[in-house]
């Protein structure tokens, strides 16, 4: 099976997450500035978010065209991944109702390095149907800033009941770092003569 439709579904369920957590940006009473102060929370929390989910999007976009085949493994690796992703909405409306409280930040941070992990786990599992001597398996090389990103995230749900500030700080930067879409993978296709 190759992995168009695998694909166009995980797109499917990203742009739906995307939209769900829009629709948590409720339109202020009130026509003067002040009135948008209250929703700064709401409205930072939604661009992280945002931020991370545009980033798995586009990372995933690259990963899976290095898929050959798809096998069960794949599509329930990716399922894992899609189910962490699909709590982005939850954590990011309760994080920014609730002004970065501790809880709520741990909480978004947990789901994040839920996600990072499931990633990983996704990786592995098409490294495994194509073999230790896969594109995949060369692009990502130590993968350092893969295996980074989890150890960080724990650092900030920790971090989040002493200073949420410096738990959001955490979390800005892992997606500050990932910011420029991951091209190892597009790289390798490249040099093997592939296109996208």
């Amino acid at each position: 099976m190759k992995s168009n439709r695998l694909e166009a579904f995980s797109d499917g369920v990203l742009a739906i997450i995307i939209t769900i957590m829009v629709l948590e940006l409720k339109v202020p009473h009130g026509t003067d500035l002040a009135v948008l102060e209250p929703l700064l929370p709401v409205f930072g929390s939604y661009v992280l978010s945002f931020l991370y989910v545009g980033i798995y999007w586009s990372n995933h976009h690259h990963l899976l065209h290095s898929v050959r085949q798809v096998s069960g493994g794949i599509l329930w690796a990716n399922l894992h991944l899609l189910f962490w992703l699909s709590l982005f909405p939850f954590t990011t409306g309760w994080m920014g109702e609730n002004h970065l409280a501790a809880t709520p930040t741990a909480l978004y941070g947990f789901v994040l390095f839920m996600a990072a992990i499931a990633y990983y786990i996704l990786q592995r599992a098409i490294i495994t149907r194509q073999g230790p001597g896969s594109l995949l398996a060369a692009a990502l090389g130590r993968d350092l800033k893969g295996k980074l990103s989890p150890v960080s995230y724990l650092a900030a749900i920790g971090l989040a009941f002493v200073s949420v500030w410096i738990a959001n700080a955490i979390y800005l930067g892992v997606a500050l770092s990932w910011l420029v879409p991951d091209r190892r993978i597009e790289r390798a296709l490249t040099g093997k003569g592939e296109a996208e």
